[in-house]
């Protein structure tokens, strides 16, 4: 595989840098509910977590790999955010939205603002340039969805992460761009 270099040819696949210890889910395989588990029972190990707390984990987990399975998702990445021995991940879900119509990036931002959604003003939605191409970025405190235009306008491929203890200010925010920037595209 070579790196795309003309920008109107659909990719065959893409390349993502994501930090070494964030977990990696294969949401295209069917024993991603056991990686997942094995990812819930690590982060318990030699924790004085109670059960509940491990199941709700599992269960919260689970449900979202399984909607993002519904949704296109081909990967799920988890970082451990420990809090008073609850165990929250921030998360990084990949998902394939096909050809969405003609929808250039700048029509898809104002296809979310028009939403709009319950808390709009705490939701940021702009248009940004990534070294993979024109994106729609969607940010809220713990929140920050990429949706970035694939070559060859045959969709959109979002990158969708999730903070819920630092949010998506100073590290954690630099952390989730960085990773975004490192997409790029294979032919």
């Amino acid at each position: 595989m070579t790196p795309q270099s003309d920008t109107t040819l659909p990719p065959s696949d893409y390349r993502l840098l994501v930090p070494r210890d964030w977990f990696r889910i294969d949401l295209t395989q069917d024993r991603w509910r056991a990686q997942l588990k094995t990812f819930v029972d690590h982060q318990t190990e030699g924790r004085s977590a109670p059960a509940e707390t491990k199941q709700e984990v599992w269960a919260t987990l689970r449900n979202t790999a399984e909607a993002g399975v519904r949704n296109g998702a081909l990967e799920f990445f988890l970082r451990p955010e420990l809090d008073d021995g609850g165990i929250l991940p921030a998360s990084l879900i990949v998902s394939l939205i096909p050809r969405t119509g003609s929808l250039t990036p700048d029509e898809l931002r104002e296809s979310f603002e028009a939403r709009g959604g319950g808390d709009a003003h705490d939701t940021e939605v702009s248009t940004i340039e990534l070294p993979a191409g024109e994106t729609v970025r969607i940010r809220t405190p713990t929140t920050m969805d990429l949706y970035v235009q694939m070559p060859g306008a045959v969709g959109y491929l979002v990158l969708g992460f999730a903070v819920p203890l630092s949010g998506t200010t100073g590290p954690m925010y630099r952390l989730c761009s960085a990773i975004g920037e490192s997409l790029r595209w294979i032919v």
